[in-house]
């Protein structure tokens, strides 16, 4: 095995149970190099069905975060939020908890970094909860193929269930619920991407739950379900 090939595999067992193998750093450039527009607009949603620790989100998230911080780093405020919806934008799914694990906190660490490095004293808890707590509903254990979470001794299977956020006035922001396979139904019979509700024609399935308007700074303190 050659040293490329030891980086992008974890171990033989989870290749053969799991057929896991990570796309290198130098790919996964490449690869949203061909999508750069879309890699670095802050709200333009990316799913990965097949997360992994994160490596194709987290390139993401830093491509979305650094435009944040040239658009809107002088104003703390307007930074924060910009921050948070670009940490809202992005989504993952993987069978195996430690990757899910592993994902939510390298994703975190991410915006932990660049937030703490630009405002250092000043940075808010409240603002980094608000993180954590989108990514506790946005990088999700389950089975992209099936579109249902993995069944454990805590919880049953389940349909998957994605939260959408979009700011609407302000600092306020909308949360609405939806079932992931209503989603992929709608994405696959008109080709729109996550979430679109831009084409008056397209279908867009309701959500399973509509939450009230909130600051971003206080989402994590409604629905926490």
């Amino acid at each position: 095995m050659n040293e490329l090939e030891a980086k992008q595999v974890v171990s033989k067992q989870r290749v053969e149970d799991h057929g896991e193998v990570y796309t290198s750093k130098r790919e996964v450039n490449a690869m949203l190099d061909l999508v750069k527009h879309e890699a670095e607009r802050i709200d333009s949603r990316f799913l990965e069905p097949a997360c992994g620790t994160g490596n194709f989100l987290a390139e993401i998230l830093s491509r979305k975060l650094n435009i944040v911080k040239e658009r809107h780093s002088k104003t703390q405020l307007d930074y924060e939020r910009n921050a948070v919806l670009a940490i809202g934008s992005i989504y993952g799914i993987d069978l195996l908890p430690d990757n899910v694990r592993d994902c939510k906190e390298r994703l975190l660490n991410i915006f932990s970094e660049q937030y703490k490095h630009l405002y250092k004293d000043k940075a808010k808890p409240e603002c980094l909860t608000a993180a954590e707590f989108i990514l506790s509903k946005n990088i999700l254990r389950g089975d992209a193929l099936t579109l249902k979470t993995i069944e454990t001794k805590e919880s049953p299977e389940e349909p998957i269930i994605f939260a959408e956020w979009a700011l609407a006035n302000g600092s306020l922001i909308k949360r609405r619920d939806f079932i992931f396979s209503h989603l992929v139904e709608q994405s696959s019979h008109r080709e729109m991407p996550l979430f679109s509700d831009l084409d008056e024609e397209a279908y867009i399935p309701e959500p399973i739950k509509d939450y009230p308007l909130t600051h971003f700074l206080e989402i994590a303190n409604v629905g926490t379900a």
